[in-house]
């Protein structure tokens, strides 16, 4: 039975969660296990609008992805929901559509609007008590409290760590359920947000950016809950089709491309071909 993502944070240990941005990933992620899924709003919006992670998708743009990948998959979802598009009111619509589609969790951030990637610079954020509003509205507005309320700030990067950390504080006040404090640049920042609060935290690993990847070890020893993952299934994904895709350029063809690939029966199965040729097998007098 799996459980949900309320259920598995009263459990001990770290939760690895893998970024997924389109159904491939998703049910690859899914069939493997895991605790939870993260829908990466870098990797969603790339892989969807091919367009950067600066606000420039929608509402509209996102909760369609959420529903898509909630209803594909069984794992737990925790779902980027940026800014929640706008003000209050925009808010309190986007946690309700988000847990309308099947998320389990709903990440918050307080930057200004339009939001950029948490790892790229010059981001700005809105005032405290702008953002713990937003926050409280978020935690009203859910159906069930065992909708999670992951609240984000990005603060660090340009107003430094004691005011993320103020903030992150206000957060858990204004009725945040996990906290993550976005883009801390050492172990011993990492260490100081573990000492700092009761409520489970979220470290963002990612591939490439300002805070360091650490193990599942070291992480649990700081004080994490959950560990996200959103870069390296896209990376991973677009280093083998730069590779592939070249070996089909220069020569032609795949054949003697020394990588690895997927094998296509297993895909095929993976996208849901067995049903079908059931279907068809039942069915097949009605022709």
């Amino acid at each position: 039975m799996t459980l949900s993502l309320k259920q598995r944070l009263a459990q001990p240990g770290l939760i690895a969660a893998p970024g997924v941005y389109d159904m491939i990933s998703a049910r690859i992620a899914d069939a493997m296990g895991f605790d939870a899924l993260y829908m990466t709003g870098y990797g969603t919006v790339a892989s969807h609008l091919g367009l950067p992670d600066a606000g420039l998708a929608s509402y509209a743009d996102m909760v369609a992805r959420v529903g898509q990948i909630a209803r594909g998959t069984r794992t737990p979802l925790i779902a980027d929901g940026d800014t929640g598009y706008g003000g209050l009111l925009n808010v309190d619509f986007t946690v309700r559509g988000y847990e309308a589609a099947g998320a389990q969790g709903i990440q918050l951030e307080d930057q200004e609007y339009p939001k950029k990637c948490g790892h790229t610079p010059d981001r700005r954020v809105i005032p405290l008590e702008d953002a713990a509003r937003k926050i409280r509205v978020a935690a009203q507005a859910r159906g069930s409290k065992d909708f999670l309320i992951v609240a984000r700030t990005d603060a660090r990067t340009a107003l430094g760590l004691d005011e993320a950390l103020r903030r992150a504080e206000a957060f858990a006040e204004a009725g945040a359920d996990i906290l993550f404090i976005e883009s801390p640049e050492s172990e011993e920042e990492l260490a100081r947000i573990g000492r700092a609060f009761d409520l489970p935290l979220l470290a963002n690993m990612v591939e490439g950016g300002r805070t360091p990847v650490l193990s599942r070890a070291e992480l649990e020893t700081l004080g994490f809950k959950i560990a996200i993952y959103p870069a390296a299934g896209f990376l991973a994904a677009s280093a083998a089709l730069d590779s592939v895709y070249g070996a089909i350029r220069q020569e032609g063809s795949t054949r003697g491309w020394p990588g690895a690939l997927y094998p296509f029966e297993d895909f095929t199965r993976l996208m849901g071909f067995e049903r079908i040729w059931e279907f068809e097998k039942q069915h097949q007098d009605a022709r």
